[in-house]
């Protein structure tokens, strides 16, 4: 039997991991401009999509190892942290969040799944939520997430999601706009940092659903 391929879509009508080609093509097919590539497993297309898709499309080979350069230029994570996480169904649309100690992975939090949403959302609620836990227990301890979109996003104090408000995700957004109202009105004192993935592994607080 032929071996599966997995579809990473970072341009499409749905943009996301598909398990078949025929989920993919439906995507892709006569869409302007779609960007995917095939890769061996569900990993290596959740990898992929963190990172720009001129990475690996037009190259025949793209080693997801880490390099010494690579290991130098990151170290290790600092333990003493806490770790974010989101996960979005490609095919449901729905989402969660959940954080933990980084050292110990001890779950602080773990959230029901939200309708309708994305993968960036919930990864931005999770630092936001992560930002009011520490400050109401004064906590100084840095927060890590393997979304760069949500970092970006908590920078600019404003979710510049795509995502259209539907009656399915009102809930959802509800806590977007209470997320943005906070940012606007606190000061950040916790450093948000980038989990290194391809460095490190999976973030701590990785829902394991591969």
């Amino acid at each position: 039997m032929p071996k599966q391929k997995y579809y990473a879509v970072w341009a499409g009508r749905t943009p996301g991991i598909f398990e078949n080609w025929e989920e993919c093509k439906k995507s892709v097919e006569g869409f302007v401009w779609a960007q995917y590539k095939s890769f061996a497993s569900h990993e290596e297309c959740k990898v992929a999509l963190r990172r720009s898709s001129s990475d690996y499309i037009g190259n025949t080979q793209k080693s997801t190892e880490p390099t010494p350069s690579d290991i130098k230029k990151y170290g290790t994570p600092i333990q003493k942290s806490i770790s974010v996480d989101g996960a979005w169904n490609t095919v449901t649309g729905w989402c969660e969040y959940q954080w933990v100690m980084t050292d110990t992975e001890e779950k602080i939090f773990s959230g029901w799944p939200y309708a309708d949403g994305t993968n960036n959302i919930v990864e931005f609620l999770g630092i936001i939520h992560a930002l009011r836990y520490c400050q109401e227990n004064n906590l100084d301890l840095p927060i890590y997430t393997d979304s760069q979109t949500a970092i970006s996003w908590v920078k600019a104090k404003n979710a510049r999601t795509k995502q259209p408000r539907t009656q399915a995700n009102i809930e959802l957004f509800l806590l977007v706009d209470q997320a943005v109202l906070w940012l606007k009105k606190n000061e950040i004192k916790n450093p948000i940092l980038k989990w290194e993935t391809k460095i490190w592994g999976e973030i701590k607080a990785d829902f394991g659903r591969k």
